[in-house]
């Protein structure tokens, strides 16, 4: 059953492109130039080449950020994934949940990846649905007006301890350390927040759904839907810290196996050269055997 979830008016995308400045030790990001439409972001976003994917100085159409969200449930591990077509490279993918970066965060991206949690992750329960918090700050409920939450639980998110190389936004270090690398294949600079999502342990019949959203030609409106049939929201099972290969959705506290044949992952599953991803997606078996 498909549920619409919220209906609003397209708010007017702008970013900038950005310099960015790589050596063996850091990268650095400075936005510049004019304010750019969604349209002249996309028109950016051609495939480029460089020759040293650990020094290089380049300008870059945009920057994205994905969260790398990872579930502790029932004395097993998991990683979140989302389902997408993406028209623009002309695939089907599973992916980090994920989103592009407004001018107004381009200093403070780790925003933007709480507003794509807020949006694209439902957690319901048989009491209503969960409102997100990180470290002291509520995230939003864009879809409060629809769905009933849950006034007495919530789940948590917390950051995990990263390895990666110091990103910098001009001077200023970007917290919780998110992995970075050019996307040669769309020209874009990405960041990747590995983040711990903590469900309540009282809550019972547990769900996890995504939202996807649409253009209404009729209406004009940007519409929100999701569908408990196809919640498109997947837990990739971790042993021993390695994908065992196991794919599951969450309905009703139940564990529902997928079938993973013929499942492409999204190019932040892929080979990382230095600060370089060049594929634009990689296998199953070689995106989890690559992390």
């Amino acid at each position: 059953m498909t549920l619409i979830v919220a209906r609003k008016n397209p708010i007017v995308f702008k970013t900038q492109a950005l310099q960015v400045q790589a050596s063996a030790e850091v990268l650095r990001y400075n936005p510049i130039g004019n304010p750019l439409s969604f349209a002249e972001m996309q028109a950016r976003r051609q495939a480029i080449t460089v020759a040293d994917p650990e020094n290089f100085d380049l300008i870059v159409a945009n920057l994205g950020v994905s969260v790398d969200l990872y579930l502790s449930w029932q004395e097993r591990e998991f990683r979140l994934l989302v389902r997408q077509d993406r028209p623009d490279h002309g695939d089907n993918v599973l992916k980090l949940l994920s989103g592009y970066v407004p001018a107004h965060e381009l200093r403070v991206p780790l925003l933007t990846a709480m507003t794509e949690i807020a949006e694209e992750l439902l957690v319901e329960t048989e009491s209503g649905w969960l409102q997100g918090r990180y470290q002291d700050t509520w995230l939003p409920t864009p879809y409060a007006d629809s769905l009933a939450l849950d006034e007495e639980q919530m789940f948590r998110l917390t950051s995990r301890s990263s390895t990666s190389r110091p990103v910098l936004c001009r001077e200023l270090n970007l917290l919780e350390r998110p992995r970075a690398y050019v996307h040669l294949p769309s020209n874009s600079l990405q960041l990747v927040y590995q983040l711990q999502l903590h469900l309540p342990a009282s809550a019972q019949r547990l769900s996890l759904l995504h939202t996807d959203e649409f253009l209404d030609e009729e209406s004009g409106e940007l519409v929100a839907q999701m569908d408990y049939q196809r919640p498109e929201l997947f837990l990739a099972e971790y042993q021993d810290g390695a994908a065992n290969g196991r794919l599951f959705t969450l309905q009703q506290g139940e564990l529902v196996p997928q079938n993973t044949a013929g499942m492409t992952l999204s190019e932040a599953f892929a080979e990382q050269q230095g600060w370089v991803v060049a594929a634009p997606h990689c296998s199953w078996q070689t995106g989890f055997c690559q992390r």
